[in-house]
């Protein structure tokens, strides 16, 4: 599976950022992930929905404010991000695990097919 990212930018503190990431391959296969580096940090979890979409996984800095979605047909999954807050600065990466079913669902290392990153800058 090959990822890109797109859709980040300068956005000010309480707005909102919707990320996509366009995918080839079997990505229907596959459950997809988000992480966000910020400068100075280690990569961290953001969200992560299994196959089918029916179910989706958070990172507790971001539960209530961002929704992980997928669309199959398009071969893309979505990242939306409300009430975005300067915390949420970070190069955001969509990710792709080697195998079709994985756990626990933010778990960085079961990941290995990474998009480019599209960088979410927020001002206070």
């Amino acid at each position: 599976v090959q990822l890109q990212a797109s859709g980040g930018g300068l956005v000010q503190a309480g707005g909102s950022l919707r990320l996509s990431c366009a995918a080839s391959g079997n990505f229907q296969r596959y459950t997809m992930g988000w992480f966000r580096q910020a400068p100075g940090k280690e990569r961290e979890f953001v969200a992560a929905i299994i196959r089918s979409g029916s179910n989706t996984f958070y990172g507790d800095s971001v539960k209530g404010r961002f929704a992980i979605s997928r669309d199959n047909a398009k071969k893309t999954v979505y990242l939306q991000m409300n009430n975005l807050k300067p915390d949420d600065t970070a190069i955001y990466y969509c990710a792709a695990p080697g195998r079709a079913y994985i756990y626990p669902h933010d778990k960085e290392d079961l990941y290995n097919n990474w998009g480019q990153g599209t960088l979410v800058t927020v001002s206070s």
